[in-house]
């Protein structure tokens, strides 16, 4: 274990580094105020106090406990000395990160802290580090009780999150091209700059960390479109940069539609419904929104003026 410790201290170091270098490069290609260096600052602080005071204030110890009770009652042992254990470990990681990050966006009590992630409007590598602080308080882990009792160690499924996060790091650009058969497999940084899209054609997509291949089988991948530019941020862009506000804005409107709740059906589903759920008729989901698009779609077709090249071809004929 200290050799992964001193792994992901080199890591973390690299991670900087990268992020900083590429600010470089893209203010020096495109002009110093064409990158956001203060959302980057933010991103930075994000990631420094959640990695050392709340690392300390807000131990793993509770779910690893948990982990490893499952792990001691197991249905299955993993041949951990043999490479198909640690590839059963790894498709078992995969899966539970899955669910996870598709709860994350559809379970408003989870989208609450992983909405922070989402809040930077310009896609790059700071934007990777951005979490929020609130991730071991909303019980994310969970997701990954699963594993243990189908006889994956904890301490490998942590290592396999840990890496699983990191490899992430490099998907969060904008200038890596579609990686051609590697997008069938993979989660590129293609298939990431959807997940980050807020446009309503790309939202709720493409949940995978290193595979894609369960967006594929459940029906979640969207590929990135040549004709439709990604659009980053919330579909509600944030564009204060009062730290604070972006990593307590969700909770706070959660909390006010809790107090505003008027019956046991609402209460429960503020918190488990998608984010924009409204107990009270049509909401802002991402279904609502797009079942809203879809309706006023053929209204504008219908009322839009005739384009001027018509009546030109028409004369021409005639």
């Amino acid at each position: 274990m200290s050799v992964l410790v001193l792994i992901l201290k080199i890591s973390v170091s690299v991670v900087l580094i990268a992020s900083l270098a590429e600010a470089l490069v893209l203010s020096w290609r495109n002009g110093w105020r064409s990158y956001d260096w203060k959302a980057a600052g933010i991103s930075v602080f994000d990631f420094l106090v959640r990695e050392y005071p709340l690392r300390w204030l807000l131990p793993l110890a509770f779910w690893v406990g948990a982990m490893d009770w499952l792990y001691a009652h197991r249905v299955i042992t993993l041949p951990m000395d043999h490479w198909t254990g640690w590839a059963a470990c790894f498709i078992g990681q995969e899966f539970c990160y899955y669910w996870y990050h598709r709860a994350a966006h559809r379970v408003r009590w989870f989208w609450c802290t992983h909405a922070i992630h989402h809040s930077p409007n310009e896609l790059n590598l700071s934007a990777a580090y951005r979490f929020g602080w609130t991730g071991k308080l909303t019980g994310t882990l969970a997701f990954f009780m699963l594993a243990p009792l189908l006889g994956m160690p904890p301490r490998v499924v942590l290592i396999m999150l840990t890496l699983n996060l990191l490899y992430q790091f490099w998907i969060h650009a904008t200038w890596i091209p579609k990686l051609g058969p590697l997008e069938w497999v993979l989660n590129t940084p293609s298939a990431h700059r959807v997940h980050h899209a807020s446009n309503l054609e790309y939202l709720d997509g493409n949940y995978g960390g290193v595979l894609i291949v369960f967006d594929r089988l459940f029906g979640t991948y969207i590929p990135e479109r040549t004709d439709l530019p990604c659009r980053y941020g919330l579909v509600k862009p944030i564009t204060s940069y009062n730290l604070l506000e972006i990593e307590f804005s969700q909770w706070r409107a959660l909390f006010k539609d809790l107090a505003s709740a008027r019956s046991v059906r609402a209460f429960v589903g503020y918190l488990v419904k998608p984010p924009g759920w409204n107990p009270d008729g049509p909401g802002e989901t991402t279904e609502e929104l797009r079942r809203r698009a879809a309706v006023e779609a053929p209204a504008h077709a219908a009322t839009a003026p005739t384009p001027d090249f018509i009546p030109v071809q028409i004369k021409e004929l005639s």
